[in-house]
């Protein structure tokens, strides 16, 4: 069983926060297989997962299937059956690399008979409504620099106060 929960807040006056729990079951493992990750696809999965908090919830629309993604596995649920894994990309490996633009080996492990039909598509698929995602988080003002002076903690050109 995989729990990961959602967590919503309200941007009003008050600050609410609401937690929602979702429980992902799994059958017994048909097949575990590597395989290799574009570089792009993981760095970008990484950088959303890191603002996301512990897990993130990436829906990948043109297949009709919920991404859910940890610290540890991608895990892939269809929309048909909404609380069982179909299939999870497990053992990322990283540290295989010698650079950040090189694909990283990792596994797949199929839980149910038609994951191997729906990983011939998934991983552009995938990619693509991470790009969705990482474009609806974009802030909507623009990034300041603050430059400080070398042994200073204060801006340049401020006062102390």
């Amino acid at each position: 069983m995989v729990l990961c929960k959602k967590y919503f807040t309200n941007r009003g006056q008050d600050c609410y926060r609401y937690a929602m729990e979702e429980r992902f079951y799994r059958e017994q493992e048909i097949a575990r297989l590597p395989a290799f990750l574009p570089a792009a696809t993981y760095n970008l999965a990484h950088t959303l997962l890191a603002r996301a908090g512990n897990c993130l919830f990436v829906p990948v629309r043109s297949l009709q299937y919920m991404a859910v993604l940890d610290a540890e596995e991608f895990i892939f649920v269809d929309s048909q059956n909404k609380a069982w894994v179909e299939l999870a990309w497990q053992h990322f490996r990283p540290q295989a690399r010698a650079s950040l633009d090189e694909r990283v080996p990792f596994e797949v492990v199929h839980y149910l008979p038609a994951a191997a039909e729906t990983m011939k598509r998934l991983s552009g698929e995938f990619h693509h409504a991470l790009l969705q995602l990482a474009a609806r988080q974009k802030p909507d003002t623009p990034a300041t620099v603050t430059l400080l002076q070398p042994g200073s903690r204060k801006p340049h050109g401020g006062t102390s106060h």
